[in-house]
């Protein structure tokens, strides 16, 4: 598939649709190295990832539904198997991470773009090897505590959750926006 099909055609698919087979660990580094190629001022590389394979997929989610039911008393029991399930759906999910931090030249927001741009090249790259993605944030995205048990350290933050494998449902495009309404071109004030 060539680029510009590639960008016409890329949609997310829902987590719930993605199933085996997912990327070996060849294409899943291969993955990763494309999404690490963004413009990054300063070459900081102020971003990295978790990877949620295999049995720690459920591993996960079970320390989710345990720190929702926690927070969430009251919560009946199928929220607390969505948040069980929240990671195993697709064969892996990488977490992107932004390590945005103060630095003398580069604004922390610039390098917080850097790492939303690293997502976006990860869905591309992963489109690009014939898989279906689809990035989620949800609580566990901005929950300190949740953070803590998927692994942030200080100072970090989720930019989100890629949800990657084979989409089970046929392809089907969503109403896009149109191009013109979004457009206003600059003029100088008279």
């Amino acid at each position: 598939m060539d680029a510009l099909e590639l960008l016409k055609t890329r949609k997310s698919v829902s987590s719930s649709f993605l199933a085996e087979p997912g990327p070996d660990e060849a294409a899943l580094n291969e993955i990763l190295a494309i999404a690490s190629r963004v413009p990054d001022h300063g070459k900081l590389a102020p971003w990295r990832f978790i990877l949620f394979e295999g049995e720690a997929r459920a591993r996960a989610g079970e320390a989710l539904a345990a720190l929702y039911r926690e927070q969430h008393p009251e919560a009946e029991e199928k929220k607390i198997e969505e948040e069980r399930t929240r990671l195993a759906h697709a064969p892996v999910v990488v977490a992107v991470v932004s390590r945005a931090a103060p630095h003398v030249k580069i604004p922390e927001f610039e390098q917080l773009l850097a790492a939303g741009n690293v997502a976006m090249n990860l869905i591309l790259a992963a489109h690009a090897l014939g898989f279906a993605a689809q990035w989620l944030t949800g609580w566990i995205a901005y929950d300190p505590e949740a953070g803590r048990l998927l692994g942030l350290e200080p100072g970090e933050r989720f930019v989100g959750f890629i949800h990657i494998g084979t989409s089970t449902v046929p392809y089907q495009d969503r109403p896009r926006p149109n191009v013109a309404d979004l457009v206003t071109r600059w003029q100088a004030p008279a």
